[in-house]
């Protein structure tokens, strides 16, 4: 894989802030031409470095409106099963590795607080989790 430019970084911020800005206004912002522009996003997107382009909701309109982290030990060495049998949870919408004290950060989200308790339920479930604390997001300051 090829080494991010400072130009590169600027670009995957600018997208980041909006991943539909037109090719011109990101020339514009960054200081090079169009087809600079266009030349790194085919690479970065041929490299892998862009995987996809997602949609932003607003956090009120969001049908997922309950959002969290939660924070998981391990016991032993079953933490390649646990990760296996924490991909089938469609509410999991993504689950990390980590150092420290615990093992797993999962991000959550459910419609309800009665799914987001049944799926704390269904997660201290899983044969290998020892220990988990969850927190809730309350509000986005910075994305």
């Amino acid at each position: 894989m090829t080494a991010l430019t400072d130009l590169d970084r600027r670009l995957l911020s600018a997208l980041r802030e909006d991943g539909r800005a037109p090719v011109a206004s990101l020339a514009r912002q960054l200081g090079v031409a169009r087809a600079t522009v266009n030349s790194r996003l085919e690479r970065l997107i041929a490299t892998g470095t862009i995987v996809g382009f997602t949609v932003r909701v607003r956090d009120e309109m969001d049908p997922f409106a309950i959002h969290a982290v939660a924070l998981i030990a391990v016991e032993g060495r079953t933490t390649d099963r646990v990760i296996s049998h924490l991909r089938g949870f469609p509410e999991i919408r993504a689950l990390h590795s980590t150092n420290g004290g615990w093992d797993l950060v999962a991000e959550l989200r459910t419609e309800s607080l009665v799914e987001f308790d049944q799926l704390l339920g269904r997660i201290r479930g899983v044969e290998g989790i020892v220990n988990s604390e969850t927190s809730l997001l309350l509000s986005s300051v910075l994305r």
